[in-house]
């Protein structure tokens, strides 16, 4: 009896975003309240966002991340208690421990005992998740797993910095990953490089009942830049290569949404036109894990993503974590 090869492929997408639209001539005038001077073309023409949104207190990232797995329930025609699996990306938990995946399992209403746990790769953190769940799965471990992105960066800002507290939103996106005999998960690329710790951190911990460091968000967004844009080049070559394809072979790309010209960078050095480029940032600003599943979920939903369609999934993150999946939808 010949076996078939197992693989792992995406089933459904959902996403969500809070209520709360804040956009850039509304952020502005806050900052102005505070003696932050910034506008809305300053911020456009520096990063490509024109709003994001926050979420209302109390409200944390298993929150944001419920809604989007239950969209993404309804879109792979499962229930909850379907579900064997669950990663969260998050870099903004809703506590030290349990894990938010721990929180999330039990607001879903799943009681089966699955594995739960979160990964932490900031910005890169879907990608690691994803590939987590496709060697799970590979590996028989797993067989339908939801991995989600959620954050709640507005917490972690500091909005005395214009540089920074622009940037960043919150937001949550969910795929479901499910085994199956064709190919889904393609190939992968992950990478980490820790001597660039400082340039994009949040440099403190709890100890003895106080923050020790800083609970804020620094970023050095010229060395942020200046790596990403080569790094995220060679994950996707080798990415390509793991696969045996090329950069024609890509229908869409759908990058980390952080920077719409660390996006055009990217696709221009792998010659692919911003036609092919899903591109949500303008409209959420950066949120960290979830911005990836954001977007693919946008581009499915939009009918941009169809079934068939060759995906590279590409982001970057503080650590300095980098990566890249490629994937068959």
């Amino acid at each position: 009896m010949t076996l078939h090869p197992r693989y792992a492929r995406i089933t459904g997408t959902g996403s969500y975003l809070p209520p709360r639209h804040v956009t850039n001539h509304a952020l502005a005038a806050e900052l102005a309240e505070r003696g932050i001077e910034t506008s809305h073309e300053w911020i456009v023409e520096r990063t490509g966002i024109h709003a994001r949104h926050f979420a209302d207190p109390g409200v944390n990232s298993s929150d944001l991340g419920l809604q989007a797995c239950q969209q993404a329930l309804q879109a792979a025609g499962l229930q909850a208690q379907d579900i064997d699996l669950i990663i969260v990306a998050t870099s903004t938990p809703d506590m030290v421990f349990p894990s938010t995946a721990a929180i999330l399992q039990h607001k879903l209403g799943i009681t089966n005992g699955c594995p739960v746990f979160d990964v932490q790769a900031v910005c890169s953190g879907f990608v690691y998740a994803l590939t987590v769940a496709d060697a799970m799965i590979r590996a028989g471990t797993a067989r339908r797993a939801l991995v989600v992105g959620a954050e709640v960066f507005s917490r972690i800002l500091n909005f005395e910095d214009r540089t920074t507290c622009v940037l960043f939103g919150d937001g949550a996106g969910a795929v479901v990953l499910e085994a199956s005999d064709e190919p889904g998960i393609l190939a992968s690329d992950l990478h980490a490089d820790g001597s660039h710790v400082g340039i994009l951190c949040v440099p403190g911990h709890v100890s003895g009942g106080k923050v020790l460091g800083s609970p804020l968000l620094t970023m050095d967004g010229q060395a942020v830049f200046k790596l990403a844009v080569g790094v995220l080049e060679k994950a996707a070559r080798a990415t390509l290569d793991k696969a045996g394809l090329q950069e024609q072979d890509i229908d869409w790309l759908v990058p980390h949404q952080a920077n719409i010209r660390i996006m055009q960078s990217t696709a221009r050095k792998l010659r692919l036109p911003m036609e092919k480029v899903i591109v949500t940032v303008q409209d959420h600003g950066n949120t960290s894990a979830a911005s990836i599943p954001l977007a693919l979920d946008h581009g499915v939903r939009s009918g941009q993503v169809q079934k068939g369609q060759t995906v590279l999934l590409e982001g970057v993150g503080g650590g300095f974590t980098w990566g890249a999946v490629l994937l068959k939808m």
